[in-house]
């Protein structure tokens, strides 16, 4: 599923109860912090999401993502329930730092669900260029390398939640805007795991994820998922 993650600034959603970010002085606004959360778990079914305690999404789908948030920079608790309960299958705190935005990704099986938090740190392409990155969020699925068809390797040997000790795996590569098949393969061999036809469109910047099951079928089925991420600010 293909959605606009966010409109920085101008059309931010903000979560109930956040102060206002004028100073004093009324003259100078400080640094926000900003997030959106993606729901990539593929049994868990619809979701409520709380943060600090207020409703962020609700009835909130796999394969969604929520838009991003505004927030006063600090530690926030994020309660994951399905849609209707207060049963959180998340409750952890995460920390939001003045200025950096952030994707929060629900990943995992609904028995060992979690949170997955990642620094959206990018520099928006020209109109010719894309800006993409990969990250592995299929539960059972072994390691992966993502291709261009008959072209060169992008993202190698790329396993579950990898980019989670590795931060390195949450920049951003900047690749010639077009229309690609890509190739998830299982990592170091020519063997296709899941074919990926796609259009990146010039001067927008996303994240591709493996999503699902290997072993899953229908909605659960293994497949790659897509956030755009178009920075607008006014």
């Amino acid at each position: 599923m293909k959605k606009t993650l966010f409109s920085l600034l101008g059309s931010l959603a903000v979560v109930a109860g956040v102060v206002s970010c004028t100073t004093k002085d009324q003259n100078t606004i400080p640094p926000v912090a900003t997030f959106g959360v993606v729901h990539a778990s593929p049994d868990a079914g619809n979701v409520d999401v709380y943060v600090g305690g207020s409703l962020a999404a609700q009835n909130f789908a796999y394969g969604s993502d929520t838009g991003y948030f505004a927030v006063t920079p600090g530690i926030y608790t994020l309660q994951v329930a399905p849609t209707g309960t207060t049963n959180f299958v998340i409750n952890t705190n995460v920390t939001f730092s003045p200025a950096t935005t952030y994707s929060v990704f629900a990943i995992d099986s609904l028995s060992a669900i979690k949170a997955a938090v990642v620094t959206d740190s990018f520099t928006t392409p020209s109109t010719d260029s894309v800006r993409v990155r990969f990250f592995h969020f299929s539960p059972d699925a072994p390691a992966v390398d993502v291709a261009i068809a008959g072209g060169s390797t992008l993202f190698s040997n790329r396993t579950f939640n990898d980019q989670s000790t590795n931060t390195s795996y949450q920049s951003f590569a900047t690749l010639a805007a077009g229309t690609y098949n890509l190739e998830v393969r299982a990592a170091g061999t020519s063997t296709i795991v899941l074919p990926v036809p796609i259009t990146l469109e010039g001067g927008k910047v996303y994240t591709l994820y493996a999503k699902g099951f290997l072993t899953g079928t229908g909605t659960q089925a293994l497949g790659v998922g897509t956030v755009v991420h178009n920075q607008s600010i006014q």
